[in-house]
């Protein structure tokens, strides 16, 4: 038996360490990604898996004049000769192409369900047919004369062309987005015919100032439409750096008025790449939800034209408020990310050409297409001056020919090798020479000397023309201005498919939003046990009424507020919470411990609860006798650990919270050694944070007594506290100038029937 001529697997093993060939392989695929799949070039703005659908339907001649084809004929022919991938990628592709909301200049008409504006997929390729666009032919215009190179195909079986050469600006007129391996882009679409304005300034001064382009080239102009509402400084500012974000809402229709004073809002464009049935949903999720409030119903009217109804709940709400909210708390208002990331074709020192990625700015990007154009043009021009050499030498020919066709007939007719004896005899080419002979006895009828005199004469003037144009780089960008200027007229602002459609205009906050406005205003009396318990009863209920605890617990503080007040919690540790009124439990209970919605450590008390009112101050002070005046718009806390304003040393703790009334000038306070001290308001400082002043100096070591109680009040009306008992009534001191010291002082008795339990109130 003969030995297996077979190679042995084990001598393809290759050794190697690991890290090296991981990373190897990783950099090849890195690379494939970035310059080959998911990054645009700049200059005909498409991907490889796009330029290829576009070429593949070009040579399957689907002009817009043409009959549609499957689209399951299109994707065949791409993934069988130009692009080895999965089907439902090219597809995907191809449906984007073909989408009016999704591209703002579509490439491809589509015949059937290619999606919509819902979110919905589009039919299978099977039952789906295509055709190209004009504007897609105009983005492959020159492909037949030499303006870009064509490279194999990946099994070398075809030829594609490394870029299409057309003179629509298709990067910046439908954008692209795509993420490679450690770099993205997300390119917006705008409008060609400001696009093309910024170019022709770009081409007359080279060093044109950002700042000009901007006056002409406005932004975003997206398919959908849609409002850009950043400020003209921030939009700037993006395009200069090549990178920025811009906040993209719907456009609101006007308020269309219903009988009875009713009234609804009518969304009529919406941000781009938003799906109308995510609106939808969170519209009635926010319903569902009461998040908000104001808004009765949402209804989705569409037909050929968007329309979505939004109803308010009465006639008396705030339209300009109910917009606010749902541009906040839905994605009718979204943030779209500008990275103006894409390949430039660098030559290297080789000569071959690099695809570099970059980021670049709106005059960069300019400058770079616009180079790539005047290449293209010259390329053209090259090809032509080819064209009508060729052409001129084969008039030369003719002319010969009918100056001597009598002896040409007869050379052809007696001569076996007629051609040496042709080309011998008039000094012919052998390509004129193998021309009069190709040539039909027909075309002897048109062999009229000024006919062929009049297109030599023709092909050379363009010949000098166009050698002139070579040798001039005015004379090309004069070209480039008058080529750019016939694109425009096509894509003039009067034009269905040149008319801007997204608004660029700064946000006017006509109505502050605020989460209060979100909720519905009902007055609700709250209770806070002793152990920590809270709820909530509906209405104004008297405050001294018997309330129901836990065994053990007692009533602790309660107070009567608006489901729309912020309700300002103090610890004794000197944290302050924030609790909303509208959220508490129902009263039906017990309530429920609110420390389950704040972090309030388990060996603080609570020893205040009030009211946030904007503007009020508060005297706050520990039992060391330390305190300052702090205002309440500085201690809400919005998350559940609080905010730290008093800090304590040494155990002390916070022993008084009191709101300072409108007019009070002087401070009262008491300590546990019964010695009063009065002194002026404004001796305390004014904090967001801190220990404070001394208010009243106490004696050193054990027995030394602390703080009791403070208050402020107003000193021309005297120091007033509660006689006791049921009856309520109040007894007041006049005469306060013996009590009168400066702070910190050590202070004196108070005045005769002063509680015993050294209380102000």
């Amino acid at each position: 038996m003969a030995p297996s001529l077979a190679p042995d697997p084990i001598d393809a093993i290759v050794d190697a360490p690991f890290d090296s060939a991981l990373a190897e392989r990783y950099l090849v695929y890195a690379l494939s990604t970035i310059t080959a799949r998911s990054l645009p070039d700049l200059r005909d703005g498409l991907k490889p898996v796009h330029r290829r659908l576009l070429w593949a339907m070009r040579q399957l001649k689907l002009d817009p004049g043409s009959a549609f084809k499957k689209s399951a004929r299109v994707v065949g022919d791409v993934i069988g000769k130009y692009h080895p991938h999965g089907d439902a990628s090219v597809y995907d592709a191809m449906v984007r192409l073909a989408q009016d909301f999704a591209l703002r200049y579509p490439l491809v008409e589509g015949q059937g369900n290619f999606g919509n504006i819902d979110g919905d997929n589009a039919a299978a390729y099977r039952y789906t047919e295509a055709r190209l666009t004009r504007t897609a032919l105009r983005l492959m215009e020159g492909l037949d004369e030499g303006t870009v190179d064509f490279i194999p195909t990946y099994n070398g079986e075809e030829e594609e062309p490394e870029i299409f050469p057309g003179l629509f600006p298709n990067l910046l007129a439908n954008g692209a987005s795509g993420i490679a391996v450690g770099m993205a882009t997300n390119i917006p679409s705008h409008n060609v015919a400001e696009v093309i304005d910024a170019a022709l300034e770009t081409v007359d001064n080279p060093h044109v100032e950002h700042s000009r382009l901007m006056e002409l080239f406005h932004g975003p102009d997206f398919a959908t439409g849609g409002l850009v509402v950043d400020s003209p400084a921030v939009i700037s500012a993006a395009y200069e750096s090549g990178r920025g974000s811009f906040r993209l809402r719907a456009r609101f229709a006007e308020i269309e008025r219903l009988a009875g004073g009713q009234w609804q809002l009518v969304v009529s464009e919406i941000p781009y790449q938003v799906p109308k049935s995510r609106l939808i949903e969170q519209a009635a999720a926010l319903i569902a939800d009461r998040k908000l409030p104001i808004l009765e119903d949402v209804r989705d009217e569409s037909d050929e034209t968007l329309r979505i109804v939004f109803v308010p709940k009465s006639r008396n709400v705030d339209p300009e408020l109910l917009k606010e909210s749902l541009y906040k708390l839905t994605d009718l208002e979204v943030r779209f990310g500008l990275n103006l990331n894409v390949l430039d074709a660098q030559p290297g020192p080789d000569g071959t050409v690099h695809r570099t990625p970059m980021v670049m700015g709106l005059k960069e990007l300019l400058t770079h297409w616009i180079a790539s154009q005047i290449d293209i043009l010259q390329r053209r021009s090259r090809h032509r001056l080819e064209q009508i050499a060729r052409r001129l030498e084969l008039v030369e020919g003719y002319i010969v020919a009918f100056l001597n066709l009598d002896r040409i007939i007869e050379i052809i007719r007696t001569e076996d090798e007629p051609k040496p004896v042709m080309m011998a005899e008039f000094q012919l080419t052998d390509r004129q020479a193998e021309a009069i002979l190709n040539m039909r006895l027909r075309s002897l009828r048109k062999l009229e000397e000024m006919e062929l005199r009049r297109e030599r004469d023709a092909l050379l003037k363009e010949q000098e023309e166009l050698a002139k144009l070579l040798e001039s780089p005015a004379r090309q960008r004069t070209r480039l201005k008058r080529d750019l200027g016939k694109l425009r007229a096509e894509y003039a602002e009067d034009t269905p498919l040149g008319r801007r459609r997204t608004t660029v205009a700064e946000a006017e906050t006509t109505v502050a939003f605020s989460m209060d406005a979100m909720i519905e205003r009902e007055p609700v009396t709250v209770i806070l046990s002793q152990r920590g318990w809270i709820r909530a009863a509906r209405g104004h209920l008297p405050l001294d009424q018997d309330w129901k605890f836990k065994e053990g617990d007692g009533p602790a503080f309660a107070l009567h507020a608006q489901t729309t007040d912020k309700l300002l919690l103090a610890a004794a540790d000197g944290r302050f919470f924030t609790l909303g009124a509208d959220r508490l439990p129902g009263a039906r209970g017990l309530g429920e411990p609110v420390r389950n919605t704040l972090d309030i450590d388990a060996n603080a008390s609570i020893v205040a609860m009030l009211v946030h009112k904007p503007g009020t101050r508060l005297l706050l002070a520990a039992d060391s006798g330390r305190g300052f005046v702090a205002k309440t718009d500085e201690l809400l806390a919005e998350t559940r650990k609080g905010r730290q304003v008093v800090n304590l040393k040494d155990g002390a703790k916070l022993a008084v919270v009191r709101p300072i009334a409108e007019g009070d000038d002087h401070v009262a306070v008491i300590g546990d050694n019964r010695k009063l001290v009065v002194f002026h308001l404004a001796e305390l400082p004014e904090m967001g944070r801190g220990q404070g002043v001394t208010l009243q100096r106490y004696r050193p070591g054990p027995g030394g007594g602390g703080l009791a109680d403070a208050k402020t009040f107003v000193l021309a009306e005297g120091l007033s506290w509660p006689m006791g008992g049921e009856s309520g009534r109040m007894r007041s001191e006049t005469e306060m100038w013996q009590w009168k010291v400066a702070r910190g002082g050590a202070g004196r008795t108070p005045p005769q029937g002063f509680p015993r339990n050294n209380r102000f109130s």
